[in-house]
């Protein structure tokens, strides 16, 4: 599901929590080439991670082909549609002649009059645009909209392979379904007026439509894979939080004031289609790691201890004790982004074996600092606890000893035990490593040095 499809989809669950209405979820798979179990399976698993939950549906359209086709038969026989019996190879040379001439290529309805049949052969059914007039709409975001009837064609509704099109099955599928409200991309405009003639042959009523603008990135260019991750469940793989997401995809081209954050329940209780704006909204990915920093520091840490672990697991680590992977947490706060990164960052926290950074290693587990290691071993040995006072002061003596700053002494024994040059602080490092991970790191160090 890629993240406008996932963003339009938010549009719409909120506007009908917000109006007690229900929120249909129904799954467009009547183009068997384009339709896959693995897709609908990311559409699924995408929206329930997002948090958006469906009060009718799934409704698969390949289920209901029967209907469809009841339905393309029912305007044939009352004369709204018409069998078309031109050839694939006719039809491409119609669009050529069109676009040599300077004009639309469209269908010229060559087979529209025609009272035989040609049994045997193949045909499509075409749905008959009337020839004169406008089709009009309210949009609910860009308001009154028209076109006008000659600039459209007379839409394919059946195919020779009798499946139906995508604009025909929505109108047949929103009519039965109830539908009232239907809202998406701007893309779809050019579709609206095609559908609402159909509506109105088959004497349905016309749901109202709400088209947004879609998704730019900073370049303002149409999003695509180059501007960050373009499939929903991307973000999840990339560690981003599902509330974070949520309230970021909801300011994409909706504001309520100059407010940022928002909860699910907020969210329900101010969006509307008025606060929708007209212009393309801008995907940043630097707000939306932003906004998923703030819901790291604020849901609770057993929540975020939760969601991480799976993180870690993939990392090939063993999943840590609660209370440590607590600690671990709350001293990675503010250094991550995301979850990905944060197991990323707490890799040294596990295991006995951790890898140096060349740069960190070339500069501080040289020989000059193995008297400063040997020293801090030796002295860590004699600790009794890991208090963070106890620490501090096996750490000053050693500085005083050797007529240094604080942080020469803590910078070699840091990369020792974490293999960076940057890490959280060195005490609560210690503490949750533990004496005797301390102590089999600090001796690897010092051996590595020769």
């Amino acid at each position: 599901m890629h993240i406008g499809g996932a963003r339009t989809a938010l549009f719409n669950w909120l506007f009908a929590r917000h109006h007690k209405g229900k929120f249909v979820l129904r799954i467009e798979d009547t183009d068997r080439e384009r339709s896959r179990d693995e897709y609908t399976h990311g559409i699924l698993d995408g929206l329930a991670w997002l948090g958006i939950e469906n009060d009718e549906g799934p409704f698969f359209q390949s289920t209901r082909m029967d209907l469809y086709k009841e339905y393309a038969l029912r305007l044939l026989q009352e004369g709204h549609a018409y069998r078309c019996y031109c050839t694939a190879e006719q039809l491409e040379e119609k669009r050529k002649r069109a676009l040599k001439e300077g004009q639309k290529p469209s269908y010229d309805r060559t087979c529209r009059e025609r009272t035989h049949e040609e049994p045997g052969k193949p045909y499509v059914i075409r749905f008959k645009t009337p020839l004169s007039g406008t089709v009009g709409f309210d949009d609910l975001v860009r308001g009154e909209i028209n076109f006008r009837c000659d600039e459209l064609d007379d839409l394919v509704i059946l195919r020779t392979d009798q499946t139906p099109t995508y604009n025909f099955t929505v109108v047949v599928d929103d009519a039965l379904m109830g539908i009232t409200h239907i809202i998406r991309g701007d893309d779809h405009i050019n579709n609206t007026p095609r559908q609402i003639v159909m509506y109105e042959a088959l004497k349905f009523a016309v749901p109202r439509f709400g088209h947004v603008p879609l998704i730019h990135g900073k370049d303002r260019a149409r999003l695509s894979k180059r501007h960050g991750a373009t499939s929903l469940l991307e973000y999840k793989e990339d560690g981003f939080l599902p509330e974070a997401l949520m309230n970021y995809l909801a300011r994409l081209g909706w504001a309520h004031g100059d407010d940022e954050i928002f909860s699910k329940e907020e969210l329900i209780e101010k969006f509307d289609l008025p606060n929708v704006g007209k212009s393309p909204a801008i995907f940043d990915m630097d707000k939306l790691l932003w906004l998923n920093d703030h819901y790291m520091k604020t849901l609770p840490v057993e929540v975020i201890a939760d969601r991480l672990t799976p993180f870690i697991v993939a990392r090939g680590h063993a999943a840590p004790e609660g209370a440590t992977l607590v600690r671990i947490i709350r001293n990675l706060l503010g250094r991550a982004k995301t979850l990905k990164e944060m197991a990323q960052m707490a890799g040294f926290f596990f295991g006995e074996e951790i890898e140096y950074e060349p740069s960190a290693r070339a500069k501080f587990l040289t020989e000059a600092a193995r008297p400063i290691l040997e020293r801090f071993l030796g002295d860590f040995r004699q600790l009794s606890t890991l208090d963070e006072a106890d620490q501090r002061s096996l750490i000053e003596s050693i500085a005083r000893d050797y007529g240094k700053k604080l942080v020469d002494i803590v910078q070699p024994i840091r990369v020792a035990l974490t293999g960076k040059s940057v890490s959280p602080g060195i005490f609560e490092v210690i503490g949750i490593l533990g004496k005797d991970v301390v102590e089999k790191r600090m001796e690897r160090a010092i051996s590595s040095l020769s």
